[in-house]
């Protein structure tokens, strides 16, 4: 029987896919033994790994609206550029929560590694995933509890503010691994197969005019994007190029001779990390594109 690695990236609202292709996943009898995931793939990991059924993770994350993530929040138009971020801690953790049932690392049925970023260090830390001495990895922080291991692992900055623990600001895992593809085979060593569905950002996302003024839906049925300040989607744009060169480059690392990786690709949209409306279409992107990858 295959020992099968679930390599889940970020992506915001996109994520959700992650659920589609686990279903199909189970369907083909390869349950994975391991789940390495960064940002909202971490929150929809947990979830998974703690044993949620499929049909309730769906129905909790449609549940979500764009403003319970992401409110206004008017004192951000009063401190302007000094705002420590655009959306509040407290939103994100209640949207997780909704998501994600009240457990720890420990207690999850599968076993679930967190990607998050030391924001003054720059390190990799990989959190609630067993230690293994002699790693390039920084494992530190494992006793750290599930819900604040998650958040830290969505606190893009300019978005959220970090999660600060035991002196260090962590932000989000994206920083330095999207697609933790090195991680996760740093991490098990025995596995047959590995299997990374990336949603997070790409060199072959659609999305708005470059200019920003005319922004274009995905498809037709899709409803337009929200404009997005000047300001927020420079930031935006800066951090897609990044996170799309490093997932190109964790593909490209993946060795010759190592264990078969299945890589799937279920959603290439740019400025979807809010989109909430679309989630449901999200699961089923994901569904569909993993049944494909596996043949």
């Amino acid at each position: 029987m295959s020992k099968v690695v679930l390599v889940l990236s970020g992506g915001g609202a996109k994520a959700l896919a992650h659920a589609g292709a686990f279903r199909a996943l189970e369907q083909a009898n390869l349950v994975p033994s391991h789940i390495v995931a960064t940002s909202m793939g971490a929150v929809v990991g947990a979830a998974l790994g703690a044993g949620m059924p499929f049909d309730q993770i769906r129905r909790r994350a449609m549940g979500i609206r764009r403003k319970d993530v992401a409110p206004f929040d008017p004192l951000v138009l009063v401190m302007g550029l000094f705002a420590r971020s655009l959306f509040p801690a407290s939103a994100l953790r209640r949207a997780i929560a909704r998501i994600v049932p009240k457990t720890r690392f420990e207690y999850l049925r599968i076993p679930l590694t967190v990607t998050a970023t030391d924001l003054d260090s720059g390190e990799l830390l990989l959190l609630g995933g067993p230690e293994r001495r002699g790693s390039e990895f920084d494992r530190r922080g494992r006793d750290i509890e599930l819900a604040d291991a998650l958040y830290a692992s969505c606190a893009l900055p300019l978005y959220f503010p970090p999660l600060e623990a035991d002196g260090r600001r962590l932000g989000d895992g994206g920083l330095r691994a999207v697609l933790p593809l090195g991680p996760a085979r740093e991490i098990v060593t025995d596995a047959d197969l590995f299997v990374a569905v990336h949603v997070g950002p790409g060199f072959d996302e659609r999305g708005p005019m470059a200019n920003g003024d005319q922004p274009q839906s995905p498809s037709p049925d899709a409803p337009a994007p929200a404009r997005i300040p000047r300001v927020v989607r420079t930031h935006g744009e800066a951090m897609r190029i990044m996170m799309a060169e490093q997932a190109e480059q964790s593909l490209a690392d993946w060795p010759k001779d190592g264990p078969r990786l299945v890589y799937v690709r279920p959603v290439a949209e740019r400025e979807a990390t809010f989109a909430v409306e679309r989630i449901q279409e999200y699961v089923e992107m994901g569904y569909q594109a993993t049944k494909k990858a596996l043949g």
